[in-house]
């Protein structure tokens, strides 16, 4: 037999000596005593759920609970599928990047942006290479120029350590 995760009481695991029932269409039924439901349950070939576990007034639910718990696992799935997931890909780059270099660069983050992707573009800087962070700037400028039409600059050039980036978020 398939086990089900519970998150609700069901039938037997019900501790409560009267519950007021609701069955499978909705309608309220009298207070009954936990035998006579589990009984009425059983007749209609459903469960008795707790759906409120009041201690002056538990409510009861007769319901097929292997289809609820079904239908509830669906339900997450489809609001899953709606929901937009993105990635941050990074390019990296030299301060001094050739002109070649820097359009295949450029063409990369146009293809990560049109896919949704926020881009994050990183110059390193090597050695002596760090005493020139005005080219590392430039570069980061030229590129967030080059992507205008595509994307939006999210975070302006930072230097962090032996890095500087700028991250480009893709228009709406």
């Amino acid at each position: 037999m398939n086990k089900i995760k519970q998150d609700l009481l069901i039938n037997e695991q019900i501790r409560f000596k009267e519950v007021q029932v609701i069955d499978n269409e909705g309608n309220k039924l009298e207070k009954m005593s936990i035998h006579d439901a589990m009984n009425l349950a059983m007749d209609k070939n459903l469960d008795l759920v707790l759906v409120s576990s009041n201690p002056t007034n538990p409510v009861c639910k007769l319901m097929d609970y292997g289809k609820y718990k079904f239908e509830q696992s669906k339900r997450e799935k489809e609001s899953k599928k709606k929901q937009k997931t993105f990635e941050l890909k990074e390019l990296r780059v030299t301060p001094n990047i050739e002109e070649h270099d820097f359009n295949f660069k450029v063409k990369n983050a146009k293809k990560f942006l049109s896919d949704g992707n926020k881009v994050k573009i990183t110059v390193r800087f090597r050695g002596r290479e760090l005493n020139y962070v005005k080219l590392g700037e430039q570069v980061l400028n030229k590129f967030s120029e080059e992507l205008s039409e595509v994307a939006t600059l999210e975070k302006k050039p930072l230097l962090e350590g032996k890095n500087m980036f700028i991250i480009l978020a893709p228009n709406k």
